[in-house]
């Protein structure tokens, strides 16, 4: 029987690779999780270099496509990472396809770029043309589709909704962006924002669900910040649906019900028509996945 053809998906994180083995009808044939040392010197590249070796014998045959996504913005060509300061050092300027020794083109994107092509794929953006994909952590990232395109922008910059100011007097975030979503939403200062009461937002969370009342007027103002942004957005880019991905996007009922309540009497709605607001589907794989898509399309095209 002659082997299946199958794409790769590398999403490389902070810690740990995520990889896929994806057929180009999307069934998923593998997954894996592998960490890696941060503090050693290019000790991720190596380790998915030794992982799509691994997966590619397993498979017994050359997957059709290879993609990869990695934080930071993609270079024009959309061959290597051109702009991530402070982290992952090595990987700016990286070439992946000469590093893996592809005989194909193995493209570069974005990770929440890659996140929401996941999710368009095989996940909660199924079917739509024209969507927005938030991932609530410990910073905001986002993504968009405009009319079936991923929205790249002039340098790569295009989707990075959780830098959009909504308080122009308030503190930068780490794009320097005044009062952003980020800053009022993320994980990152929410030390802050409930003045070192809470560490994260899941414990911020618990407490709300429990009837303490200060937890629950941070949460509640956070979410009001995010529905006056998805609010924003929609007016600017009228997509279909917002998917909400991320670890904060687990918290549920407790996340899209007061939100739904913050958007109903701001949200724009001409005939009638409103969008839907859903959570993500495919987890901590999405950019696996969507990168594995993105490897079959250019091996393809």
């Amino acid at each position: 029987m002659k082997p299946e053809t199958y794409g790769l998906g590398i999403d490389l994180g902070g810690s740990s690779v995520k990889a896929v083995a994806v057929m180009p009808a999307g069934e998923v044939l593998a997954r894996h999780t592998l960490e890696f040392d941060a503090a050693k010197s290019m000790d991720w590249a190596e380790k998915i270099r030794a992982l799509v070796r691994q997966l590619q014998n397993e498979r017994g045959r050359p997957a059709e496509g290879i993609g990869l996504s990695a934080p930071g913005l993609a270079a024009a060509d959309g061959r290597s990472i051109a702009c991530m300061p402070e982290r992952l050092q090595g990987l700016e300027g990286l070439d992946w396809t000469k590093f893996l020794g592809a005989s194909k083109t193995v493209p570069v994107l974005n990770d929440a770029h890659a996140a929401l092509l996941g999710e368009v794929w095989l996940g909660a953006a199924r079917g739509f043309q024209n969507v927005i994909m938030l991932t609530l952590g410990t910073g905001v990232g986002g993504a968009a589709m405009v009319d079936g395109r991923l929205l790249r922008g002039h340098i790569g910059r295009a989707g990075h909704l959780g830098h959009s100011s909504l308080d122009p007097e308030g503190p930068p975030d780490c794009a320097g962006t005044p009062g952003s979503l980020e800053v009022a939403m993320g994980n990152c200062t929410l030390r802050e924002r409930s003045r070192g009461r809470f560490q994260t937002t899941h414990d911020l969370i618990a407490a709300h669900l429990k009837g303490d009342t200060e937890a629950t007027a941070i949460w509640l103002k956070s979410i009001k910040a995010l529905a006056a942004s998805v609010c924003s957005f929609i007016n600017i880019l009228d997509p279909e649906a917002v998917i909400l991905g991320g670890g904060i996007a687990r918290a549920g009922r407790a996340l899209f019900e007061p939100l739904q309540q913050f958007l109903e009497p701001i949200e724009w709605q001409p005939v009638g028509q409103r969008a839907k607001i859903v959570p993500a589907q495919l987890g901590e794989f999405a950019g696996a996945i969507g990168a594995a898509s993105n490897g079959l399309k250019a091996a393809s095209g």
